[in-house]
């Protein structure tokens, strides 16, 4: 896909001002996007958990709120995915978009997403999906560390309280978890511990910083996809907002299913904030409900993963920052 006019698809702050922590780093956020989920409800606590592995909390359900009729898909998002899926499938439309395409009142699309998903034969994405608008070395893009966080605090507290219900409970003997693209913050629970936490980034200072870390790694994903780790090491692998920079997300998913112990959960979370330079060029030119089809695309071409499942954990929908998860566990055998 082509990256001409790109810039003008971003507003470095966002369409509408909205409180920012402090620490919050000022990235570009796609402009026609943040109205899709605007007055759609945060999905019921049990569809948040549908990846759990070990499910505790509750929470109360929230209201829903009223809403105007509004479209899954907005400018190229919808065109784009719908013909590459036509193409790739001899023609037919994606049951998933056609069912999408008008939610009701309440219902995040991009938990509808990937349900009931009719993939094509094959992967969909040309390698000019994963061109850049800077191709410049990300090891001189990320050579200086960034103390900040890349998501407003609503949507930090959204993603660890969703932490606190999916991973092992603290100090689980014989857990592992790698935090892949991790920084100086990887967002767990306060006070979340295991014998093993690695992570794995771009910057060593942030890696230092990481307080939960038991140990870290820092590598380039985009040079070197392989993962140096064993077989069956890690019980979950967890990646904050830095899948949409992944160019060779093929490679790098078939390396985390290889490290992955068996039943093992892969959590991959997003929001529609990131540097727009750096991130692939199919993630820029489409919406919030195609990026969770993008990464569940991910998950089911490589095999060896059961479904992936899209959950929509945004604290605030339209006010805050958004915050997606789409999960999948390795299939046992």
């Amino acid at each position: 896909m082509a990256l001409g006019g790109l810039a003008s698809r971003y507003s470095p702050t966002g369409t509408a001002p909205r409180p920012r922590s402090s620490q919050q780093e000022p990235m570009a956020t796609l402009a026609p996007r943040p109205h899709i989920l605007l007055g759609l409800t945060r999905p019921q606590p049990i569809a948040l958990r549908a990846c759990a592995a070990f499910s505790r909390s509750r929470h109360a359900p929230v209201p829903p709120r009223a809403a105007q009729p509004r479209r899954v898909f907005l400018g190229l998002g919808a065109a784009f995915i719908d013909q590459a899926t036509r193409m790739a499938s001899g023609g037919t439309s994606s049951r998933s978009f056609v069912a999408g395409a008008r939610p009701r009142q309440g219902v995040s699309p991009v938990e509808q997403i990937l349900k009931n998903v009719e993939w094509p034969d094959e992967f969909p994405f040309k390698p000019e999906d994963f061109s850049r608008f800077d191709e410049s070395s990300d090891t001189l893009f990320y050579s200086v560390p960034r103390f900040v966080t890349h998501i407003d605090d609503q949507a930090i507290q959204a993603l660890t309280e969703y932490y606190s219900e999916v991973l092992p409970p603290s100090n689980t003997p014989g857990v592992a978890i790698l935090d892949m693209c991790s920084s100086w913050v990887s967002h767990y629970p306060p006070g979340y511990r295991q014998e093993k936490i690695v992570g794995m980034g771009m910057n060593e200072d942030e890696l230092k910083k990481n307080s939960v870390l038991t140990q870290y790694v820092v590598q380039d994903l985009n040079v070197n996809p392989k993962l140096p780790f064993e077989d069956n090491t890690f019980d979950v692998i967890t990646n904050v907002v830095s899948v949409d920079y992944l160019t060779k997300p093929i490679d790098v998913f078939k390396e985390m299913r290889r490290i992955l112990k068996p039943s093992g959960l892969a959590i991959m979370s997003f929001s529609n904030r990131c540097f727009w330079t750096k991130a692939i060029s199919i993630w820029t030119s489409t919406g919030d409900a195609d990026h969770a089809w993008i990464v569940g695309a991910y998950f089911h071409y490589v095999g060896g993963f059961e479904p992936p499942q899209a959950l929509d954990i945004s604290p605030n929908p339209g006010r805050t920052d958004p915050m997606y998860v789409v999960c999948s566990r390795k299939k046992i055998g």
